[in-house]
């Protein structure tokens, strides 16, 4: 069995579409052509034998496993199937399926997909296990190539839970190169007046050499740049200092702190709670980086004794020993990174599962019908922090068919998430009166999160809480006017009951829930109190009349 962290910029490009405004960003600094497929998927461009092919990235990636696989089995001397791959906490479903794809298209079984800073934390913990005695709280700072995760984890004698986790899947050592490649582009207009952003192999060679400054300004002060022949002949050569570099980048070393921020709050922890920051990934090596995020620990001397390149690949590698048998005395509890649930009355988020729950998971709710004689019932599945499903993610739907016909919100009807240990999902739901049971896995490409998706859901769900709230009041106040209307006229048309009520009583109540209903059926934006102030008219009408009844009833 072999271990695989997939890093290049085709996983960035799993589950985007072509129109997100950070792939139209990145396009102008790649030196590879991308264009808009269908269901507005990026295509890759490539030339292969003096043929153009054009390749999703779930191609590309299980290229790059397809090489490291036959790495593998030369150095191994036998035939290698199975495998353990690494993604960003913050994949979601459909990315994970899509890594699976990959893996079966480079003939790989991938046995278990695991969280990169997760396996970076079973690699600090392996190695520090007289340390992690009588339990420690650590903190995974993994910035790397192309996402950025932190993830807060109780380590204790081989167990490795993790409490919550955060990041941004569009973060990382390639967005400061794509500053400062864009720098030196605008550098060299200034000094020769000629463009070269649309010369994408001066573009290539100019990234090289800058992610080879970016290297070289993590131990040193001052950085040379030098190509030769770079545009039209022309040689480039130029000088950038640590203080010019972080300038450039100062916005985006800033914005690591926020998922820090928001993992600690999922935790309900302090930071004076964390034991140990630790940190992963070669963009970690950036001075800027580190002074900031040891800042926000008030001087705390963050960990860097395991191998920030490797830490993520070793935790994989363990991880596949637990798995093939060979190692017994460790226990990993991860979390789903968003909050999972279906669409409910309104267009209200009714979430099943919320975010940083462990996994694998397994959650069932209560549902029922919303018509009268309903015989089918539509499960619409979302992923997502807000109250309205139209905010949220959608992944995908599901009916529940050969439902007995009966009054609105008389069936009982159980709807399970199911969540395995690679983090993909299978919803079912079913009828406890017939048996009947109908379910999907959550597979559907159309459906990916775009990674600006997945790091606005989280912020916009700060943002927007109030908001969200009030929606919520509002949603509430409206099916509580709607119940009432029609339990009321339940009540009066009810044959074992109606008899009790006098004719004029019974035609007053009908009366006046036939308003209640065309009313809602006009009004439904309306607010709280108007939703209130109608129930409680409606209620001063009937609830006399149904009490008399209760009356003559004894």
């Amino acid at each position: 069995m072999i271990t695989f962290v997939l890093m290049t910029d085709a996983k960035r490009l799993i589950g985007r579409r072509f129109t997100d405004a950070l792939v139209q960003s990145d396009m102008k600094l790649w030196p590879f052509k991308v264009i808009s497929g269908p269901a507005d998927k990026p295509l890759i461009v490539v030339d292969y034998k003096g043929e153009e092919k054009q390749l999703v990235a779930e191609e590309i990636s299980s290229m790059v496993l397809f090489k490291m696989r036959e790495t593998a089995e030369a150095f191994l001397g036998s035939t290698v199937k199975n495998a353990v791959v690494t993604v960003p906490a913050y994949f979601n479903d459909s990315q994970r399926q899509a890594t699976k794809d990959a893996g079966a298209i480079a003939g790989l079984n991938v046995m278990r997909i695991i969280n990169e800073p997760t396996a970076a934390a079973i690699a600090y913990g392996l190695s520090n296990r007289e340390a992690t005695v009588g339990g420690k709280n650590v903190l995974i700072f993994y910035l790397g190539g192309g996402t950025f995760d932190v993830s807060l984890l109780s380590i204790e004698e081989g167990k490795f839970e993790v409490k919550a986790t955060a990041g941004d899947t569009h973060l990382g050592g390639q967005d400061f190169d794509n500053r400062m490649v864009d720098h030196f582009v605008q550098e060299f207009k200034r000094k020769h007046k000629k463009d070269i952003s649309g010369d994408p192999r001066a573009l290539r060679r100019l990234r090289t050499a800058s992610e080879r400054v970016k290297r070289t300004l993590s131990s040193s002060v001052l950085a040379n740049l030098g190509i030769d022949c770079l545009f039209e002949g022309i040689d480039f050569y130029t000088t950038i200092t640590r203080a010019r570099f972080e300038e450039l980048n100062i916005d985006l070393f800033m914005n690591c702190l926020e998922p820090v921020e928001s993992c600690l709050r999922d935790a309900k922890f302090d930071r004076s709670n964390v034991h140990d920051v630790v940190l992963v990934g070669g963009s970690t090596r950036i001075p800027k980086v580190q002074k900031i995020l040891q800042d926000f620990f008030h001087g705390k001397v963050l960990y860097k004794s395991i191998n920030q390149d490797e830490a993520v690949a070793y935790g994989a590698a363990v991880q596949a020993a637990i798995l093939d048998g060979q190692v017994y005395n460790v226990t990993l509890l991860d979390v789903t990174p968003l909050s999972l649930g279906v669409s409910s009355d309104g267009g209200e988020m009714n979430f099943v599962i919320p975010r940083n729950t462990p996994v694998p998971a397994k959650m069932k709710k209560g549902f029922t019908t919303r018509f009268d004689h309903q015989t089918v019932v539509r499960f619409p599945v979302y992923q997502g922090e807000r109250a309205r499903v139209v905010d949220n993610n959608y992944l995908g739907e599901f009916k529940l068919r050969g439902l007995l016909p009966a009054p609105r919100c008389v069936p009982k009807l159980s709807v399970c998430f199911d969540i395995d240990v690679n983090g993909i999902l299978n919803v079912s739901a079913e009828d406890s009166s017939t048996g009947k049971k109908n379910g999907v896995t959550i597979t559907n490409v159309e459906g990916r999160l775009s990674a600006e998706e997945i790091d606005k859901m989280i912020k916009e769900a700060e943002k927007y809480k109030a908001k969200d709230e009030k929606h919520k009041k509002r949603v509430d106040a409206k099916v509580a006017l709607e119940n009432y209307a029609y339990k009321i006229r339940k009540t009066v048309n009810d044959q074992k009951t109606n008899h009790m009520i006098p004719e004029a009583d019974k035609k007053k109540v009908q009366d006046a829930v036939v308003q209640a209903i065309y009313w809602l059926d006009r009004n439904q934006l309306a607010e709280v109190d108007e939703f209130n102030y109608k129930r409680k008219e409606l209620e001063s009408t009937c609830n006399p009349i149904v009490a008399k009844m209760c009356w003559y009833g004894l």
